[in-house]
């Protein structure tokens, strides 16, 4: 590596560099982390690089719908008590997290991984739209229509809408219930930030879906 004479040392800068390339760190911050990290006792820094290993190595992503797991079904689609001719779709896994947090829903859900994004190359052959549309055609032969709902709890600005859509498009044949989340939240709002008490009315009063 080449030393840049604002750090004493190269590896400093390969740290803060490394640290800095995280979402929502700056290069200050980054120096800051890198120098609390320097700080710390060996065996600290082991455990902290390690665990930041076995995310990326070991963690799984759930067969069914997605969500990350530490075996082949995550939690949720392995609870019996859920419903599960009721799902929930949605982009990531935060947005999984943050609707848990609510405790105002019992189903399932499908973490798509993304949304339908032209500008930035993004389309539905880049999510997890078909296995979506496969498990409703499934439910849909197992139960009434009227028995299994899908839930868009997406983005409200235009690629939110413009994946919702999309996949109305490719489930309604099934003829299942299709809802959307009530809008007590803002345009354009994500899901993460929006507090579990807003967040929690909308699921309780989601709309019947209108394209």
């Amino acid at each position: 590596m080449i030393y840049n004479d604002k750090y004493p040392s190269a590896l400093l800068q390969e740290a803060v560099e490394a640290i800095g390339s995280l979402p929502g760190v700056g290069r200050r911050s980054a120096l800051k982390l890198a120098l609390h990290l320097l700080r710390q006792p060996v065996e600290n820094v082991r455990h902290f690089t390690g665990a930041i290993d076995r995310l990326r190595n070991e963690v799984k992503y759930c067969s069914v719908c997605r969500m990350i797991s530490d075996g082949d079904l995550c939690g949720i689609c392995s609870d019996g008590k859920r419903d599960h001719k009721t799902i929930c779709v949605v982009e990531s896994v935060q947005d999984v997290m943050s609707i848990e947090k609510t405790r105002q829903y019992t189903g399932v859900y499908h973490v798509l991984g993304g949304i339908i994004s032209p500008i930035d190359g993004t389309g539905p052959s880049d999510l997890t739209i078909s296995e979506l549309v496969s498990r409703v055609s499934a439910l849909a032969k197992d139960f009434p229509p009227e028995e299994t709902e899908v839930i868009f709890a997406l983005s409200g600005d235009v690629e939110g809408e413009t994946t919702a859509f999309y996949i109305y498009r490719q489930i309604s044949p099934f003829g299942v219930k299709v809802s959307a989340l009530a809008r007590g939240l803002g345009f354009g709002d994500d899901l993460d930030y929006a507090d579990e008490l807003t967040l929690g009315r909308s699921i309780v009063n989601r709309q019947v879906f209108r394209p």
